[in-house]
């Protein structure tokens, strides 16, 4: 693990923050690429980019405010440091927050939701898979205890003393396990965009992939304060989960076709 790039000083530069903020300079490119090619418009593709991942942080923040409430009950003052903004936040919380910000703007500014969606799902899930990686360098959403041959042990001081982390011994690597789940999906992704038959296909198996993923991945997890239901049986997560599998199931369903439009001409 390598929480910081480097240090200068009582200057250090976190490699978790510029993992994230890569995934996300990353993600936002592959969304308006793709956005472009199926003739959506640049500007206003931009301006979604922005404002999901926008409400993606803030909406982060809140879902950890939540599944993590020593943040705002033991110590509220916690709210205002510069820890809790360097936090990176609970994702599916970032997530929905991004989806409640994009139908927001995506009918303010009369962009064809299911297609815009499509478009997007690609650059959410590598983006995504590329901020884990900086989870595992700053040692963040962590496994459970593991005797499995790949397990991971952390050893900074830095990881226990931000994270919780446990050091000195082998944890399941479930950042890494998300990374490859992610990657996986994209490929997935980005084939069935090439190829899809009806608006809503690429967003909707995005949804269902990554509910399947990461109900499974969450019964590795070893760090506490994502929320539990059914008595513990299920954390809060997993039934997010579920309801992602759940609702791209119904994007399959539905199938409205798809007009795939054509992309605009460019002055010679």
């Amino acid at each position: 693990m390598l929480p910081h790039l480097f240090e200068l000083g009582r200057f250090a530069l976190p490699t978790y923050g510029v993992l994230a903020a890569a995934g996300l300079i990353l993600g936002l490119l592959l969304n308006v690429h793709l956005a472009r090619r199926d003739g959506i418009n640049e500007d206003k593709a931009w301006n979604l980019g922005v404002i999901v991942i926008l409400a993606a942080i803030l909406g982060g923040k809140l879902m950890l405010l939540v599944t993590e409430p020593q943040y705002s009950l033991t110590n509220w003052r916690n709210i205002f440091t510069f820890s809790f903004v360097q936090s990176g936040g609970v994702y599916y919380g970032g997530l929905l927050g991004a989806f409640a910000a994009a139908v927001i703007y995506l009918r303010m500014a009369k962009l064809p939701g299911l297609r815009t969606a499509d478009a997007f799902a690609p650059g959410v899930a590598f983006g995504h898979g590329i901020g884990r990686l900086g989870c595992l360098a700053a040692g963040c959403c962590y496994g459970s205890l593991t005797d499995m041959p790949w397990g991971v042990i952390f050893t900074n001081p830095l990881a226990e003393k931000q994270a919780g982390t446990p050091l000195g011994i082998p944890l399941h690597p479930t950042q890494v396990y998300e990374f490859l789940a992610e990657m996986v999906i994209t490929s997935i992704l980005l084939l069935l965009w090439r190829k899809k038959t009806f608006a809503g296909q690429v967003i909707g198996t995005y949804l269902f992939l990554y509910g399947i993923a990461r109900f499974f991945i969450e019964f590795y997890r070893g760090d506490p304060g994502r929320g539990s239901v059914f008595g513990g049986m299920f954390s809060l997560t997993q039934v997010i989960s579920i309801g992602f599998v759940i609702a791209g199931g119904i994007l399959w369903l539905r199938r409205r076709p798809a007009t795939m439009a054509p992309a605009p001409a460019t002055a010679s």
